[in-house]
């Protein structure tokens, strides 16, 4: 059986400019990705797919494959980060040849393990499309989410349910970037993560991080200083 890791990470990042080679505690951002997934004994190959050379500069570096420059088009503000994996697949079917097992590694969750990631790989079996992840979710739509009406004021974003009492409201949680894992097949016959039959693997607080500002790096930076020091 033959996985693939791969990192897709777009230079025109507008939250955090230059966050993917930005350092983290020294290291660059991707190089995270990069590192646990080479590190990996089933992972056979890691590709970034990037349309920034400095990018692939770094990624290349630290041990990645960058065997082909992004689009243009797919690497825009408004472009659907699932054509991106559609054209990483198409480049590896056409180039490589067959493979099994794709995982993306998005770069901006610097803090997965490498048990995160096997659960996910436990997770795909036969009768599952797609393996996400998830932790607690910090708010409830059914209970503290509000949305802002036509004429201006809040109501809960599902009001129609009428909760009262947080231990009512149905569990929830939120998708975490930490890894998505699932086969060539379901990227090329379908448009987004939830179109099949999806099973999600729980993650810790402290490792579902995604890094989108300065404030979400200064966040996983404070926590990778800490457990450094433990």
């Amino acid at each position: 059986m033959k996985t693939i890791a791969f990192i897709f990470a777009r230079g025109g990042s507008k939250g955090l400019p230059g966050k993917n080679v930005k350092l983290l505690n020294g290291t660059p951002l991707i190089a995270y990705s990069i590192n646990i997934a080479k590190a990996m004994k089933e992972i056979d190959e890691v590709i970034v797919s990037t349309d920034d050379e400095v990018i692939a500069k770094v990624a290349k570096e630290h041990g990645a494959s960058v065997p082909f420059l992004r689009p243009e088009s797919l690497a825009k503000d408004e472009s659907d980060e699932f054509l991106a994996w559609k054209h990483a697949v198409d480049w590896v079917l056409e180039n490589k040849g067959n493979f099994d097992v794709f995982i993306s590694f998005p770069a901006t969750s610097p803090l997965r393990n490498s048990d995160d990631v096997r659960k996910c790989l436990a997770t795909l079996t036969d009768s599952v499309d797609m393996v996400l992840t998830c932790k607690d979710a910090d708010r409830n739509p059914y209970f503290n989410m509000v949305k802002q009406g036509q004429e201006g004021f809040v109501e809960l974003v599902n009001a129609e349910e009428k909760i009262f009492r947080r231990q009512d409201a149905p569990e929830v949680y939120d998708l975490t970037t930490v890894a998505y894992v699932c086969r060539p097949s379901f990227i090329l016959q379908n448009n987004h993560v939830l179109d099949g039959k999806t099973k999600t693997v729980f993650i810790p607080k402290d490792r579902a991080v995604d890094i989108d500002d300065k404030w979400d790096f200064m966040f996983a930076e404070l926590l990778m200083k800490e457990k450094n020091a433990k």
